[in-house]
């Protein structure tokens, strides 16, 4: 009758340690999908913010962009956060500098 209680008390105690693993082990792999998630979404949308960033930074009068409207034109004029850009001969249009999305090689536009 003694053995019986003595063994029911520690019973517990040993499953404590049990839980601790078992809730380590279930949080593995949201860890593991967070991991992955950051290498393959996270990481390089930082990586092109960055570089679409010192794209806007570099931008210099007479070159030739193309905005996020898909107008073609070349900066006439920069601000520090909008820019004039001429479309078609004597048409000049301003924009926020964000919304240039790609600077075209010299010569692209005629």
């Amino acid at each position: 009758m003694f053995i019986s209680s003595a063994f029911a008390q520690t019973a517990p105690a040993a499953a404590a340690g049990g839980d601790m693993q078992s809730t380590l082990m279930s949080m593995l792999p949201l860890l593991l999908m967070f991991a992955v998630l950051y290498f393959v979404m996270i990481r390089p949308q930082m990586k092109k913010q960055k570089e679409h960033r010192t794209m806007i930074e570099a931008l210099a009068k007479g070159d030739e962009i193309v905005t996020a409207g898909g107008l073609l034109g070349k900066v006439s004029k920069i601000g520090d956060s909008n820019i004039s850009v001429e479309i078609a001969s004597g048409v000049e249009v301003q924009m926020q500098r964000s919304a240039v999305v790609q600077v075209l090689p010299k010569g692209s536009l005629k």
